[in-house]
């Protein structure tokens, strides 16, 4: 294969800033303000990841600090005093924490952010310690590739083993991500799955796929 699929660990930032279950509130918020992060994840031990504190769990001290307490009702009653008088990490963090593994595919872990509405996923190893964070933007990247690599990954990878003892009757392109096909295939039933493959391309934006029989 020309071009192998990235995994999060090809895209991921190593360098992660993150805090202790014990860091107190503010130290917390100036992490987030001196890093322009708007959530850090929550270590223990040897860097095992337990939580995640976001600017919206934050937010939740200054939403409940100053409700009447009588006012609460049903089941959240009690986590939300809790969160209006949060000192630590371990009070306010969001447990457990979603997190994603370096070997997930770029696919998969959009598909946990998406899911979840996070913006950032912490990467652990097999332990639960954390290796890096992986943004929406680091997933983007794969958007990045060259037209001209697309291209040549779906001529190779996907066309060719369709025709495997003459010329290929499929023409290729693509232009700014975007898959154009043409042509003829003698076995109009694999057009379907021609169209999935191609779109599971790395840095495929859509396909344009219009194949028919060839004419008689």
């Amino acid at each position: 294969m020309r071009y192998a699929q990235s995994n999060v660990s090809d895209v991921m930032t190593q360098t992660v800033v993150a805090v202790s279950r014990t860091a107190v509130y503010k130290e917390i918020v100036r992490t987030l303000s001196e890093w322009n992060v708007s959530a850090v994840p929550v270590l223990e031990g040897e860097g095992r990841v337990i939580g995640v504190v976001s600017e919206a769990d934050l937010l939740s001290k200054e939403e409940h600090k100053d409700r009447d307490p009588a006012g609460l009702d049903g089941p959240h009653r009690l986590s939300d005093l809790a969160k209006a008088g949060a000192r630590t990490a371990e009070d306010v963090m969001s447990t457990p924490a979603v997190t994603v593994r370096g070997y997930a595919t770029v696919a998969e872990a959009a598909r946990a952010m998406a899911h979840g509405g996070f913006k950032r996923l912490p990467v652990v190893d097999a332990e639960g310690r954390l290796v890096g964070i992986v943004s929406r933007s680091d997933l983007l990247k794969v958007y990045l590739r060259r037209d001209d690599d697309i291209a040549a990954e779906i001529r190779d990878d996907v066309i060719a083993p369709l025709f495997p003892h003459r010329e290929p009757t499929v023409e290729v392109r693509v232009e700014e991500g975007v898959v154009a096909l043409s042509g003829h295939m003698a076995d109009t039933a694999l057009i379907p799955l021609v169209t999935r493959l191609v779109r599971a391309v790395e840095g495929v934006v859509c396909a344009d796929v219009r194949l028919d029989a060839p004419v008689a």
